[in-house]
C-alpha cells in the first residue's frame, strides 16, 4: 500500500497535467488565435472563458460519478473525450466552432479534478495529505510549463492546429496512464444517497469555495493575459513572453508543494490559505505599479505574480475534501471546483473589459481587490493553532 499510494499520486499528477496543459496553454496561443480568427480583446476574453463554462457545468457531476463509480473509469473516460474535442478545436473553421469544442474539452477534462483528488485523499493520511495534494496540484503548473515551452514553436511551425493536436495527444496519454495505474472502486465504496443535498447545504463549504475562489481572478489576469500584455505593450515575441509564464509555472510548483507542507506542519489549511491571499494582493499591486515600467523590473514581478496567484489552490482543494469527509470527498471537490469554474468564466471577460475601457495598470490594480475580499471572507473558517 505504501508504494502504491505514490504510484497513485504520480498517475493523478500526470493525468491532471495533461488536462491543465490546455488551460494554461490556451493563453500562450492567444496571439496566434487572434491572427487566425481576427479576434478583438473582448472576444479573447470569451475565448479564455469557454473552457471554464464547460468545466462549471460538469465538475459536480464528475465528482459524484467518482464517488459512485471510482476514479479510474471517470478519469480515463473524461480525458479521452477531452482529447477528441481538442482535435475538433484543431480543425474548427469558425470562432463559434472553436468556442464549442473548447467548452466540450473543459466539460470532459473536468473529470480529472475530482477523480485524481479523490484517489489521493483515499490513499494518504491527514498528516501527509496537504503535501500529497500539494504535489498533485503541481500538475497544473507542470502542464502549463510544458505548454509554455512547446506551444510557441509548434504554433510558429504549424499554426494553432499543430498546437491543439499536441495538446490532444497529451490528454490521450493522461487517460492511458490513469487507466493503467488507478485501481477500480470496490462495490461497497459507493456514494451516499443524500450526498448531493448534504454537499450543497454545507455552509462552510460554500464560504471556503467562494472565498478562495476570488483568488482566481488574479490568476486569470496574470496567466490568462500575461503573454498578450507583454507582446502588445512591451513588444516581446510570443516565445519570449511565454518564457515569463514558464518561469511563473516553475515558481508555482515550488509554492504549491511548500504551501501543502506548510499546512501539514501547522495542522491547518485556511490559515496559510488566507496569508497567501494577502501575498497575492500585494504582488498584484506591484504588477500594476510596474505595468508601464522597465522590463528588468516588470518581468520578475510578473513571473512572481504568476507563481503566487497559483499557490493557493491545493490548500482550498484539501480543505474542501476534509470538510466533507472521505465518503463525500469527490462531491465536495467537484463542488469547490465548480465554484472556481464559475468565477473563471467571468474573470477573463471582466478583465478584458477593464483593459479595454481603462488600461492594463487599472486592470491589474483591480485584480488585487479580489484576493483581499477572499481573505476577509475566509476569516470565520480560520483554524486556531
Amino acid at each position: 500500500m505504501n508504494c502504491y499510494r505514490w504510484a497513485v499520486l504520480a498517475a493523478g499528477t500526470a493525468a491532471t497535467a495533461s488536462s491543465a496543459a490546455l488551460g494554461i496553454g490556451l493563453p500562450v496561443l492567444v496571439p496566434t488565435l487572434r491572427e487566425e480568427y481576427s479576434l478583438s480583446l473582448g472576444q479573447i476574453g470569451f475565448l479564455l472563458a469557454a473552457g471554464w463554462i464547460g468545466t462549471a457545468v460538469t465538475l459536480l457531476p464528475w465528482g459524484l460519478a467518482a464517488d459512485r463509480f471510482g476514479e479510474r473509469m471517470v478519469l480515463a473516460a473524461g480525458l479521452l473525450v477531452c482529447a477528441a474535442s481538442i482535435v475538433g478545436a484543431a480543425f474548427a473553421s469558425s470562432l463559434s466552432e472553436l468556442l464549442l469544442f473548447l467548452a466540450i474539452s473543459g466539460a470532459a477534462g473536468a473529470s480529472v479534478n475530482s477523480a485524481s483528488g479523490r484517489a489521493v485523499m483515499h490513499w494518504f493520511a491527514a498528516d501527509e495529505r496537504g503535501l500529497a495534494l500539494g504535489i498533485r496540484q503541481t500538475a497544473i503548473p507542470l502542464g502549463g510549463l510544458v505548454a509554455a515551452l512547446t506551444l510557441p514553436a509548434l504554433a510558429a511551425a504549424g499554426g494553432s492546429k499543430a498546437a491543439f493536436l499536441f495538446l490532444a495527444g497529451l490528454c490521450a496519454a493522461g487517460a492511458l496512464v490513469g487507466a493503467l495505474v488507478l485501481r477500480g472502486r470496490e462495490a461497497l465504496d459507493g456514494i451516499e444517497s443524500e450526498s448531493i443535498v448534504r454537499t450543497l447545504a454545507d455552509g462552510k463549504l460554500w464560504r471556503l469555495s467562494l472565498g478562495s475562489g476570488l483568488y482566481l481572478y488574479a490568476q486569470a489576469a496574470v496567466i490568462g493575459f500575461g503573454v498578450l500584455f507583454l507582446h502588445d505593450q512591451h513588444g516581446l515575441s510570443e516565445g519570449k513572453a511565454a518564457l515569463v509564464i514558464a518561469a511563473s509555472q516553475v515558481l508555482a510548483v515550488a509554492f504549491r508543494i511548500g504551501a501543502g507542507r506548510w499546512s501539514d506542519v501547522m495542522g491547518a489549511r485556511v490559515v496559510p490559505l488566507r496569508r497567501i491571499g494577502l501575498a497575492v494582493a500585494a504582488v498584484m499591486v506591484l504588477t500594476a505599479v510596474l505595468a508601464g515600467g522597465p522590463l528588468e523590473l516588470l518581468v520578475p514581478a510578473l513571473a512572481l505574480a504568476g507563481g503566487l496567484t497559483m499557490a493557493w489552490n491545493g490548500l482550498s482543494f484539501t480543505a474542501a475534501a476534509e470538510l466533507a469527509g472521505p465518503v463525500r470527498s469527490g462531491a465536495a471537490i467537484g463542488f469547490q471546483q465548480t465554484v472556481l469554474a464559475g468565477i473563471g468564466v467571468g474573470a477573463p471577460v471582466l478583465f478584458a473589459t477593464t483593459v479595454s475601457s481603462g488600461s492594463w495598470t487599472v486592470a491589474f490594480a483591480l485584480s488585487a481587490l479580489f484576493p483581499l475580499v477572499g481573505w476577509w471572507a475566509l476569516r470565520p473558517l480560520a483554524e486556531r493553532r
